[in-house]
């Protein structure tokens, strides 16, 4: 009788187990789904696929930066980053009905496009072409012009920084300045640079973290500290 006892208990509390782990799964898909059923881009989407103007020129609006600053970093040129955001836009305006909001949200859905592009660009132009990798860590740059808080020798130090980094994280091999890019300057989560990217989550941080070690290394050879 206490054997079977034991065992009844064994297997209840492995029966409470498996249900609270199915409740945990139930509760992260139902926030999920809240996520995306709060999402004003989900609207904003479904507004474009019925013919909506407006809407489309809202999602726009509120993804240009974004798309922008990504190709800005990736080729290292207000122009063809201009340009290639446009692209970017066109692409989504064709391929918009492909979006699926149960499998994503449309931010990610959006960088996957734009790395996409991206690639294509790069195979293009046959150059590997980058970034600035600090354009947000030295937002005295943007503002010595309009302030007198930063001394003239403050802004050339900070631009000089700005320069030597941009060159550096040049020297990263793609892969690695992706993963840094979208993790420390996109602020994505790791789960959404893998979709971004079709990687496993454990190579994403592998790669950032490989990523940010080696430039680091090459900073340090430069004696400049971050």
């Amino acid at each position: 009788m206490a054997s079977a006892a034991l065992a009844f208990g064994v297997f209840e509390n492995r029966t409470a187990q498996a249900d609270a782990m199915h409740l945990s799964a139930a509760v992260r898909e139902g926030s999920d789904l809240l996520k995306r059923t709060l999402d004003p881009d989900t609207s904003l989407v479904s507004r474009c696929l019925r013919g909506d103007e407006p809407a489309w020129e809202e999602l726009v609006r509120l993804h240009t930066r974004k798309v922008y600053g990504l190709c800005y970093r990736f080729t290292g040129s207000g122009g063809e980053a201009q340009d290639l955001t446009q692209e970017v836009f066109l692409r989504v305006f064709r391929t918009i009905k492909t979006f699926r909001s149960t499998e994503g949200s449309f931010a990610t859905w959006l960088a996957r496009v734009t790395r996409n592009l991206l690639i294509d660009h790069y195979r293009r132009t046959r150059q590997e072409r980058v970034t600035d990798s600090i354009e947000e860590q030295l937002p005295m740059i943007e503002e010595a012009g309009a302030t007198a808080a930063v001394r003239p020798d403050d802004a050339l130090a900070g631009l000089e920084a700005s320069q030597i980094l941009r060159a550096t994280l040049q020297k990263l091999s793609p892969d690695l300045r992706e993963a840094v890019i979208l993790r420390d300057l996109q602020e994505m989560e790791y789960r959404e640079i893998a979709e971004v990217l079709q990687i496993p989550e454990g190579t994403v941080k592998s790669r950032i973290n490989r990523g940010r070690a080696e430039l680091a290394r090459l900073l340090r050879k430069q004696k400049l500290a971050v």
